[in-house]
């Protein structure tokens, strides 16, 4: 079942090559998404941290993954030469989006009267779609085949 999974993908992979990596965009953010609202909930609910810190402290660990995902799986971008470049840019943009998430979450919160962790939903995918367009221009630009020997 994994080696007929991984050739199937392969072969869409090959035919339909940003298609593929949309998709992969998607699970990788999805999965920082999801790592994000996990630890917003456990640091908020659980451990009774106020939300503005909870949303800070999750963030930077689904930055985390989500950078290691999307550099080496979605864009896949194996180089380690402009690694540090990549990384200073990406934490760049990382950061001014906490700071976009801040804000838009304390307005939706405290000023639209939303829940925060609907907020925070309505907020990731605001900012996955910036951030495609980032990666895809700005951060990763090289492809896998430009990579090939």
């Amino acid at each position: 079942m994994i080696d007929w999974t991984i050739r199937k993908y392969g072969e869409l992979n090959d035919r339909y090559p940003t298609h593929t990596k949309i998709v992969r965009f998607l699970i990788s953010g999805g999965t920082a998404t999801l790592t994000n609202l996990v630890l917003l909930y456990a640091f908020t609910d659980l451990l009774g941290i106020w939300y503005i810190a909870s949303a800070i402290a999750a963030f930077i660990i689904a930055f985390i993954v989500s950078f290691t995902l999307q550099k080496f799986w979605t864009f896949g971008d194996m180089s380690r030469d402009g690694m540090h470049r990549q990384a200073i840019i990406y934490f760049t943009a990382g950061a001014l989006n906490l700071c976009l998430n801040t804000v838009l979450l304390y307005v939706f919160v405290e000023y639209i009267g939303l829940h925060y962790l609907i907020s925070q939903i309505i907020i990731s995918a605001l900012i996955a779609i910036e951030n495609y367009f980032i990666y895809q221009f700005l951060i990763f630009k090289r492809s896998r085949i430009e990579q090939l020997p």
